[in-house]
């Protein structure tokens, strides 16, 4: 199989998340089920922030097991993969916390005391409505990034078992993933339902993009690049970034009531995830 048809595979597998996506153009559903797929997304996100964790953390702990038994590995190795764990989890989580900050700033109107040539640009700009000035449009996008980073990993993984030449591999992954990334779509969309404005299809197309587009990125970067400090720095990333969101949709969860509801949301969720990891598990990969 060709290193382009690998490509190619692999973006059909980021593209998948487009088959949850037109659920955001539910208009005004009712409360109880804007608070279900609420809780649904924060399920899906819990068992990805698991998973990325885990694979993160994994490389971390076999290098400490070699220094410490056999001393096939150097405590430098261990170090900087203890710097790149840590460093990008800190940068994942705390990059989108000033983001959002800096962007709710920006976004407060013009008060009436603002005067100069560059006022009523920021008040119109404030008041006329853009795709990311909800705070729903905001959460989807920031879930779109953190979903993205993991599929970049997911994207590497792919390459570079290409790259060594397991194509079975490669393949297993490929649809595996695909089925994972299906139910991810979900997850990006679920604060959308809450918006008074529809989204429009080029708004979940860019979030589709933004999400699974990525899985085509690491795919391509795979083949060429296999290095596993790459691979953990993206991991690592991801968990941060996910937790971000993880904390911003319970806030969201909380203000929507029905504790059942929100329970029952999360188990969905989380099974979902749990589910379409075991078609890897079961193929051996």
């Amino acid at each position: 199989m060709t290193p382009s048809q690998i490509a190619l595979l692999g973006a059909i597998a980021g593209l998948t998340i487009f088959l949850g996506l037109p659920l955001g153009r539910l208009q005004k559903p009712a409360p109880r089920l804007q608070a279900f797929l609420n809780a649904v997304a924060i399920g899906i996100l819990v068992f990805l922030l698991w998973d990325v964790l885990s694979k993160a953390i994994e490389p971390l702990d076999a290098a400490l097991k070699s220094v410490t038994t056999d001393g096939e590995t150097s405590w430098s190795t261990f170090v900087l993969l203890a710097v790149i764990v840590t460093g990008g989890i800190t940068t994942g989580l705390m990059s989108l916390t000033y983001y959002e900050r800096w962007m709710n700033q920006r976004m407060k109107p013009a008060t009436p005391a603002s005067h100069g040539p560059g006022a009523a640009a920021l008040a119109e700009f404030a008041t006329q409505p853009r795709w990311i000035t909800t705070p729903a449009r905001r959460l989807a996008l920031l879930i779109a990034v953190g979903i993205g980073l993991h599929n970049f990993s997911e994207g590497l993984a792919i390459g570079q078992s290409a790259a060594r030449g397991e194509i079975s591999l490669a393949l297993l992954l490929i649809v595996g993933f695909g089925l994972h990334n299906a139910t991810e779509g979900f997850g990006i969309v679920a604060p959308l339902t809450r918006d008074a404005e529809r989204p429009s299809w080029a708004l979940l197309a860019l979030l589709g993009l933004i999400g699974g587009g990525p899985t085509f990125l690491g795919t391509l970067l795979g083949q060429s690049v296999v290095n596993d400090y790459l691979f953990v720095a993206f991991l690592a990333l991801a968990a941060g970034s996910i937790l971000y969101v993880v904390m911003q949709l319970l806030k969201v969860a909380f203000k929507l009531g029905s504790t059942e509801v929100l329970m029952w949301g999360v188990l969905v969720g989380l099974f979902a995830g749990i589910a379409t990891d075991m078609v890897l598990v079961a193929a051996g990969a």
